[in-house]
């Protein structure tokens, strides 16, 4: 049996979860989510709890319960606390800013790279190297991040671009001297 798809999901209070066949909707007090499971799964709100059950152990079965179990927590965690990616800018004349609803960055080109905020996701810059990302959709957050960081990825030879918070980047050795023949 699923270590995780065994565990119950607690709801909160101000936590609301409806079941409509095999899609679940959960609002709460920073907004509202919905997504369609796999009928496969019984998904039951059973007091202060959601239990995600399997009917049998087939390997398509196992597979989706931890699944299920955990993108519905993630949905009960999103709407309650939300959630975030903080990302780095490295590099000497590499900074950001905020304008209004726009992420204005000079990362070494030619012209600025402009971001907008979306109704899900929230940008701020707390400082000229310092990126946030926040929402209530786990994988929106994270997707809009990778798109972010995407625009300057870090390069392995001095580092410079924007990574995401705690990421190491391995250095290369760069060109060998004079002699090396």
């Amino acid at each position: 049996m699923s270590r995780i798809g065994r565990k119950p999901i607690n709801i909160p209070a101000g936590v609301e979860v409806t079941l409509n066949g095999s899609e679940v909707t959960v609002k709460g007090p920073k907004g509202t989510l919905t997504q369609s499971f796999s009928p496969r799964m019984g998904i039951a709100v059973e007091g202060s709890e959601v239990l995600v059950t399997r009917p049998n152990d087939d390997k398509v079965n196992r597979s989706l319960h931890g699944l299920t179990r955990t993108l519905v927590h993630n949905m009960v965690v999103g709407v309650t606390e939300g959630f975030s990616k903080t990302l780095e800018v490295q590099g000497v004349g590499y900074r950001v800013q905020k304008q209004g609803k726009d992420l204005v960055m000079n990362l070494g080109f030619s012209h600025q790279v402009v971001v907008s905020d979306t109704d899900e996701i929230k940008i701020e810059a707390p400082n000229p190297n310092t990126i946030v990302i926040s929402g209530i959709d786990k994988q929106k957050v994270g997707q809009f991040a990778a798109e972010v960081r995407s625009k300057r990825p870090p390069e392995p030879y001095k580092g410079k671009g924007i990574r995401y918070q705690g990421e190491y980047v391995r250095h290369k050795e760069g060109k060998a001297g004079k002699g090396a023949k």
